[in-house]
């Protein structure tokens, strides 16, 4: 362990966060464009089958469909006009070579420097580095350890998938790490490239999700700089469902008949996941609220998993005791889509700056599995 991790507290505090996020976005607009010329040719190309029964006409998206459904008004994305072509309705990123650094881990070292940079932080500060994502690029070597290598960090890095929930079981495993006094300084990235396991020619899920990379800085509080969030406490919490699943990986090759079924991408039941995922969060928020003796009404921002308006809503309101305000509840997801497991990390790093020390926030995200996880901090300086 490093000379600066000397005298250790054990307390983990959040010391800073970083956000790369892509240039190129595409509106509801742009997108129902190209999804409804898509209709429109599939429904051309089937029209006797359609006519004999024989398949199903396809439906035309709206701008008012999506925004209604979800909240959402544009995505961030790594490849725009793929994903728009009619043709194409999916990224198009050439594969780099093994002596390449891999896109995945691009975009997570962005986002971690500028983690580091905000803290004061030099690489050779960190211990360890967690990537945390719901999609990874390959299945070894691990693309925490090529983060870690390429922004030459010393100690050890590995992947963790809770979906949705990655950040959160992230933040709670680094901040055990530095509980244990096994690390002073843990990086936790999530690299996000959720276009790649979205099928854009689905009308109930076309529109959810974009691409982002998040970083968040956690340290032991006797290292951290002196405006921080300390760590009140952590909670996960995961429940066995089929509601959300993708399919996809390695065993698809032992049966290559389905290796192509809309099963390998992104599926859910949208309704029963509201209905579910609703109470249960927001219960475990308020258990979670009282074991760490906070009144929640106190809460004075939640950052909040940017999966859809209506959940955030329902959840707020369940917590707050009444219906949250923006101030309360801020959203990016209007601008940024469902970004998996960054989404409350964008907003938190996006809307804390002005809160006043001593103000109590919850960073929460909830997902696939299901999964959940709530990260109780405070403002210090």
């Amino acid at each position: 362990m490093q000379d600066m991790h000397a005298a250790l507290t054990g307390r983990p505090v959040i010391s800073a966060t970083g956000l790369f996020t892509p240039p190129e976005s595409i509106t509801n607009e742009e997108l129902v464009a190209s999804f409804n010329t898509f209709v429109d040719c599939h429904n051309a190309a089937n029209a006797d089958a359609i006519a004999a029964g024989e398949a199903v006409a396809l439906n035309h998206s709206s701008v008012e469909f999506i925004e209604k459904a979800s909240g959402i008004k544009a995505r961030h994305v790594m490849s725009k006009a793929a994903i728009i072509d009619p043709d194409t309705m999916c990224p198009r990123l050439p594969e780099r070579g093994n002596d390449e650094i891999s896109i995945m881990a691009e975009i997570g070292v962005a986002a971690a420097r500028e983690a580091l940079e905000r803290a004061g932080r030099r690489p050779e500060d960190v211990d360890a580095v967690l990537c945390a994502a719901s999609n990874m690029q390959r299945a070894y070597p691990a693309m925490a350890i090529e983060i870690q290598h390429a922004l030459g960090i010393e100690g050890f890095g590995f992947d963790m998938n809770v979906a949705c929930s990655s950040a959160t079981f992230g933040i709670q495993t680094a901040a055990d790490y530095i509980r244990a006094g096994n690390a002073g300084s843990v990086l936790v990235v999530s690299p996000e490239i959720t276009s790649g396991h979205l099928n854009w020619r689905d009308r109930d899920s076309h529109f959810i999700f974009g691409d982002v990379a998040t970083a968040v800085l956690v340290e032991d509080a006797a290292i951290a700089p002196a405006q921080h969030w300390d760590i009140l406490g952590t909670r996960l919490k995961t429940v066995f469902s089929n509601n959300i699943r993708n399919n996809f990986g390695f065993l698809n090759r032992a049966a290559p008949e389905t290796q192509g079924t809309a099963d390998k991408l992104f599926v859910q039941e949208g309704r029963k996941v509201f209905k579910e995922v609703v109470p249960m969060v927001a219960q475990m928020i308020v258990d979670e609220a009282a074991r760490l003796g906070i009144d929640p009404a106190s809460l004075r921002r939640l950052w909040l998993h940017q999966a859809n308006t209506g959940m955030n809503r329902l959840i707020a309101h369940r917590v707050l005791g009444h219906e949250a305000s923006e101030d309360e509840s801020p959203t990016v997801l209007d601008t940024y889509g469902n970004t998996s497991s960054a989404g409350s990390i964008i907003a938190f790093h996006k809307h804390n700056e002005e809160l006043a020390a001593g103000d109590t926030g919850l960073i929460c995200s909830f997902g696939a599995g299901y999964s959940a996880g709530t990260v109780f901090v405070r403002k210090v300086g």
